[in-house]
């Protein structure tokens, strides 16, 4: 059975994207599935977020320009079961080699579907630039489906608006055809504030299908956890912040048993 991908996306930064590519891959493989998390984002934060060198050569940027093979990249976490393709800085440079490739909106699936069909893993992860570069939509070409974190802000509905239409032309143009919505998470949600109550309500009016009823506090535990090279689960795990993960993770495997039934 081939691995479904997801990539995690949204094209404004600091709204929790590679935080919750980390902690829910985690939290999944906390509860025994194989998953692999590919950093595509040339500031790596996921690779050092999870303890993990920069290391020249060992992104996909190898495979993405000259076929490497994929599975030679892929390097074990200290999370049992969470494997990572790591970025690196040279990525940043990879948009204008990749446009003049045959096909370039299709490098990443061509370069995964080896690994995506040896069904080595249970679920694939992709955190995505924060911006809908060519990156980006390469991965969205790659996926089943797309994760939007949002920040509980007034501009939320604005942002994934942009996304959407993103997603429907690349699935109309028949670049993207299995791509669809997986879901939308509700990220530094602060309870006290009517802003994030008032953000979510409307977030939750215009996708209620698509909306993830577990929202994501706002926690000084996530964002201490990326600087000591591990997730929420393993820095914090009686925190709310990994109490959040933990019940996101449970959310998107019953989402997913629904749709495969």
């Amino acid at each position: 059975m081939s691995t479904p991908v997801f990539s995690i996306a949204n094209q404004k930064g600091g709204v929790g994207k590679t935080t919750t590519a980390i902690s829910l891959a985690s939290a999944l493989a906390e509860r025994r599935k194989r998953v692999l998390l590919l950093d595509l984002d040339s500031q790596a934060n996921a690779t050092s977020g999870l303890g993990l060198p920069k290391t020249e050569g060992r992104s996909i940027l190898s495979a993405l320009l000259e076929d490497a093979d994929v599975s030679s990249l892929v390097q074990p976490t200290s999370v049992p079961g969470l494997d990572i393709v790591a970025s690196e800085l040279d990525l940043a440079g990879a948009e204008r080699e990749l446009a003049n490739l045959p096909a370039y909106l299709q490098r990443l699936r061509t370069v995964l579907s080896p690994l995506a069909e040896s069904g080595r893993y249970d679920f694939a992860f992709v955190d995505c630039p924060p911006s809908l570069n060519i990156l980006t939509l390469n991965a969205f070409c790659a996926s089943d489906g797309v994760i939007i974190p949002m920040q509980c802000e007034y501009f939320a509905l604005e942002g994934i608006s942009v996304i959407l239409r993103m997603t429907d032309k690349l699935r109309e143009a028949g670049a993207a055809p299995r791509l669809a919505v997986e879901g939308i998470v509700m990220t530094m949600y602060d309870v006290r504030t009517n802003l994030s109550r008032q953000v979510t309500d409307e977030i939750r009016s215009h996708f209620p299908e698509a909306m993830y009823a577990t929202l994501i506090p706002r926690s000084v535990r996530l964002a201490e956890a990326p600087s000591h090279g591990q997730s929420v689960l393993a820095y914090a795990p009686e925190s709310t912040g990994a109490a959040a993960y933990r019940k996101l993770a449970r959310e998107f495997l019953k989402r997913r048993a629904a749709k495969e039934a």
